[in-house]
């Protein structure tokens, strides 16, 4: 995610089958242990522990897959009706197991094709199946319920309401207001969507378009992922849209979605997107998935969102004038990015954010430097300069502070966005340029469709530089006080308001 100034400034922001079951032992484990629950006793809402937002996921299961269906009446005002189909394996014994849903009335649960009781508690839909399941089980939930855009003002949706449509921003744990789910990054798993919509309509969504069905008045789109999603970056576009097709480096295919009546103006941005790839791919190796694309939405969100394989972005950062065309290209870049960090490599829990926002500004900043003379060098000594500031506010990059009430998406400060591309700066300016480029290579490759956390990195570093940097690292981000930056002692960070140094 990058958040979106909403001056007209020039200026840039001051922020931007089966699954392996390791990749979530390391956070399940700091969970509280969950029992078998007696039928009898009444649901509660469960949580993986993530330290920002410990309700957000659930144990004793991971998911496979998913196959979510929406079907649209042609006002996004009125609530979808939806259905969603969980397979999943059990990691432990369960009488019952929950879902995390939040806003949608449920009209009925199945568990292996029987009838389940289902009640809700907190933001969790609890399911009781007919018979418990044991650990090791393959189990499949089919939910059917509505999916419904209009939000309570107190709470951030999931489905964006566009002039001529929907469009889909589930970060950070908002996925559940749009389909029950196991709404945590560490539980990735595959997804098929099926969005049906009256003529005249288009639906776009992750992955590769894989079936059309049209039939009296209606078409159903259908689009399967090849490789395992976190929910947050779930999209589905459904709008009076135009789909341009074109092709990227080594036969990619690549698709947009625009407002046919804005196809004109926007062709020449996302003529683009080929060199941007081909630019990202010498940094850090081939691009991870199936397709690429913009998703250029008739909306005001105030961010742009790396939604897997079709990235979504506002029309109005192409069309305002204010916005000089680097900048643009810049922030293009920032969402692009985030496809090798962030969705193929993805974080292991939120307090992990830093290696998506710091490695995605990092990436748009040097895209600047290089194509733009826009020195990164200049940017990270302004960084350095609020550094402490920023860290006072929002916490260390590693560390953020929690979420404001009522606003889950300030946890993206800017100590996670220019912050963290500092700590990577600095990282360059320790290990040198060479092992640097090594270790991003290497880290996305490692890590490719699974998730990875700030001591994996950590580690990675300290093996490609062939020394312990488990002492950097714990200062850069976790300190209070920004360290001296290696090659620059005289950089100078301001001291937080109403405190001396």
């Amino acid at each position: 995610m990058l958040l979106t100034p909403r001056a007209k400034s020039p200026a840039p922001p001051r922020a931007g089958a089966t699954r392996a079951r390791r990749l979530k032992a390391a956070l399940l484990a700091s969970a509280v242990s969950v029992c078998l629950v007696a039928a009898s006793a009444p649901p509660t809402p469960l949580g993986v522990g993530d330290r920002l937002f410990p309700h957000l996921g659930n144990p004793g299961y991971d998911v496979a897959a998913y196959d979510l269906s929406f079907t649209y009446a042609g006002s996004n005002r009125k609530p979808l009706q939806a259905v969603t189909t969980i397979d999943a394996w059990t990691t432990e014994s369960l009488e019952r197991l929950n879902l995390d849903f939040a806003h949608g009335e449920v009209e009925s649960v199945e568990v292996d094709g029987e009838p389940a009781d289902f009640a809700t508690a907190g933001e969790d839909l609890v399911v009781t199946p007919a018979e418990p399941l044991d650990e090791g089980d393959w189990t499949r939930i089919t939910v059917r319920h509505t999916s419904d855009p209009v939000y309570d003002e107190k709470r951030e949706g999931g489905w964006v309401r566009t002039s001529d449509g929907l469009a889909m921003a589930n970060q950070a744990d908002v996925a559940h207001l749009v389909f029950p789910c196991n709404d945590h990054p560490s539980d990735k798993a595959m997804f098929t969507i099926r969005v049906s919509a009256p003529d005249g309509y288009t639906a776009v969504a992750n992955g590769l378009q894989i079936g059309v069905d049209r039939a009296r008045g209606t078409t159903t789109w259908t689009y399967r992922t090849r490789h395992p999603m976190a929910t947050e970056l779930a999209q589905v576009s459904i709008g009076r849209s135009t789909v341009l097709h074109r092709t990227g480096p080594h036969e990619l295919p690549l698709r947009d979605v625009v407002p046919t009546e804005h196809r004109e103006t926007l062709e020449p941005w996302l003529e683009k997107t080929p060199a941007h790839i081909a630019w990202m791919e010498e940094k850090v190796g081939r691009y991870p998935f199936e397709t690429y694309g913009l998703l250029m939405a008739d909306a005001s969100t105030g961010f742009e969102l790396e939604t897997q394989t079709l990235s979504l972005f506002e029309r109005g950062l192409f069309t305002e004038p204010a916005y000089p065309k680097w900048y643009v290209e810049s922030i293009m870049v920032h969402e692009l990015a985030h496809q090798w960090f962030g969705d193929s490599v993805t974080p292991r829990t939120w307090s992990d954010l830093w290696l998506n926002e710091g490695h995605a500004t990092w990436y748009e900043a040097l895209y600047a430097e290089e194509t733009a003379d826009r020195p990164i060098e200049a940017r990270m000594k302004a960084a350095y300069g609020a550094s402490d500031r920023w860290r006072a506010s929002g916490g260390p990059p590693a560390a953020p502070k929690e979420p404001r009430p009522g606003s889950k998406i300030s946890i993206f400060r800017p100590n996670v966005y220019d912050g963290a591309a500092l700590v990577l700066f600095a990282l360059r300016q320790e290990i040198g340029h060479r092992a640097f480029e090594r270790l991003e290579r290497t880290w996305v490759t490692v890590h490719k469709d699974g998730t990875a956390g700030t001591a994996d990195f950590v580690d990675l570093a300290s093996d490609i530089s062939g020394r312990d940097l488990g002492g950097f690292f714990q200062d850069w981000l976790y300190a209070e006080k920004t360290p001296p930056m290696p090659g620059h002692p005289d950089w100078k960070s301001a001291a937080p308001t109403g405190t001396r140094k």
